[in-house]
């Protein structure tokens, strides 16, 4: 327990100060409080905890049995009787739990997360920076509009000989000199006031440069807008991004997507008959009915038909429907007056409306529609619905065509999604079987081991992660092999590495650093068989 918090805590520490230096430039100068920017990285925290829970068990795995081995405690325990495996189930069963843990971390915390921090980063991005000025230069005070020098300011927003460029009006040029003013801000908040006392106003036409405009004045008030503005945060938000959804929110996607995908597959396969038909007959066909009109629900995650697609994220949706019908059911048993009004109090909800189905407009390919049809399929009054002009059999296949590479892209990018919760909460125990093994091959390789090793298997994990998403983006790989792949890749590794566990014969006299690049190095070395000797007289 100790190098894991040590380890998560240093991980996590690194990254999150990485992700600082990122951001620091979009928080500086805004007027932020504490108390946002606070909220600012808090939110920023699950989404770094989430990559370095997996590290850490890859770190505390490899430095504690490292420590066992070079203390002589694994020798001990096997004097003793005890296996290897023996040893090595305890944290298995440990890094269980953490990948359960992880799951519902994944599942829960970090998708509510990551959509709040988009909200606030979209929010702090609105807010102007901090209105400032400064003496004897020209400042910006609105963009590219309103410029103001002021010789002399003083600490109560009083200035000296005062200058103000105004370039509001496209049509005129006007510049305003004053011997002093002061500087204060509207009750909104967000406008600029300036009172200005004796000076000038001088004002030149670009129409007519040679002509020019001066009036003289005692006192004068130039109201600037939109100078400073405060922090509005959002407080709904709808639109989800496939990082800000759950897991079966991302399952509805996927299922949605898929039912989208087979009915264009099926548009497709008509309009291939209808081509083969039309060839063998030699009569033109009617092009099969495709909807160029589809109105539906399109909220990313809303509700979605169950998938007959078996699959990982249908099976962890099930569970969880299962698991709160338990749970609705052990409180209906314990609690009858509580689950009573909890059920009362459910009914009087207003049930959510159906999704709107889809249109479709049938459409002749010889001639168009007449106009009295188009009023009794089309509801009135939802804009954006535009008559569908006459298409032919090729055009129905095309538009097939597009609809299942579209939905096919739309099914990877959330099936990536889904799966990398799983695959990255799952790491936690593929390290440890990758981890133990190489710890007690090389008892003495101390600090430096755990350095070098968890470099080297984070950069093969997360470089497979990387290229596997990308591979399924392009529908080059099923999104489950992409996202699992560097998983299978490590488990047989340390499966192997285990199958051998037990033939060490290091001791405190070897199994270093050392030793470690010296099998690796042997590992891919070539050895190349020495050629036979020319025979002679042939």
């Amino acid at each position: 327990m100790g190098p894991l918090v040590f380890a998560l805590t240093a991980l996590t520490s690194l990254l999150l100060l990485n992700y600082i230096a990122k951001q620091i430039d979009q928080l500086v100068g805004k007027g932020l409080s504490i108390g946002v920017i606070a909220t600012f990285f808090g939110l920023s925290l699950p989404f770094t905890i989430a990559m370095t829970t997996p590290m850490s068990v890859l770190v505390a795995t490899l430095y504690a049995f490292s420590r066992l081995a070079s203390e002589n405690e694994i020798t001990a325990m096997k004097a003793n009787g005890v296996s290897l495996k023996r040893v090595l189930i305890p944290v298995i069963l440990a890094a269980s739990v953490i990948s359960l843990t992880m799951i519902v971390f994944n599942d829960r915390v970090l998708p509510a997360s990551n959509h709040r921090l988009r909200q606030l980063q979209t929010d702090i991005a609105r807010k102007k920076p901090t209105f400032g000025l400064r003496e004897q230069i020209i400042n910006q005070v609105a963009d590219r509009q309103v410029y103001l020098k002021a010789m002399k300011l003083s600490t109560d927003n009083r200035m000296t000989d005062v200058t103000i460029y105004d370039l509001t009006d496209v049509m005129r040029r006007r510049t305003i000199y004053a011997d002093s003013g002061k500087l204060a801000f509207a009750p909104n908040g967000r406008d600029l006031v300036l009172t200005l006392y004796k000076g000038t106003t001088i004002e030149v036409p670009r129409a007519e440069p040679g002509r020019l405009q001066r009036a003289s004045f005692d006192q004068n008030f130039v109201r600037v807008e939109g100078v400073a503005n405060q922090l509005e945060l959002t407080r709904s938000d709808s639109y989800k991004s496939d990082r800000e959804m759950t897991i079966c929110e991302l399952q509805n996607d996927v299922a949605r997507f898929e039912a989208e995908y087979t009915k264009a597959r099926k548009d497709l396969r008509d309009a291939l008959l209808a081509v083969t038909k039309e060839a063998l007959t030699g009569q033109p066909a009617r092009p099969p009915d495709i909807s160029s009109i589809t109105m539906f629900n399109v909220t990313p995650g809303s509700p979605a038909p169950r998938s007959p697609n078996a699959s990982l994220g249908r099976s962890y949706c099930d569970l969880t429907v299962r698991a709160k019908a338990a749970a609705a059911k052990a409180q209906a048993f314990l609690r009858p007056n509580l689950y009573a009004a909890t059920v009362a109090r459910q009914d009087t909800t207003p049930k959510p409306q159906p999704p709107v189905q889809a249109i479709v407009v049938p459409v002749d390919s010889t001639r168009p529609p007449p106009d009295s049809v188009l009023p009794n399929v089309i509801p009135t009054g939802m804009p954006g619905l535009v008559r569908q002009m006459p298409v032919t059999i090729s055009g129905s296949a095309d538009n097939a065509k597009v609809r299942m590479r579209d939905n096919q892209r739309f099914v990877n990018t959330a099936a990536v999604e889904l799966h990398k919760k799983f695959a990255i909460s799952v790491a936690c125990v593929v390290f440890v079987l990758v981890g133990a093994p190489i710890a007690l091959r090389f008892p003495l390789g101390g600090v430096g081991l755990v350095i070098g090793v968890s470099i080297v298997i984070f950069g093969i994990y997360y470089v497979g992660l990387i290229a596997g998403e990308a591979l399924a983006d392009r529908n080059v790989l099923p999104p489950s092999v992409a996202m699992w792949a560097a998983n299978i890749l490590l488990t047989i590794v340390g499966i192997i590495l285990l199958s051998q566990m037990g033939r060490e014969t290091a001791t405190t006299r070897g199994g270093g650093l050392a030793e470690l690049i010296e099998a690796v190095r042997h590992a891919f070395r070539r050895e190349r068989a020495p050629r036979p000797a020319p025979v002679e007289g042939r």
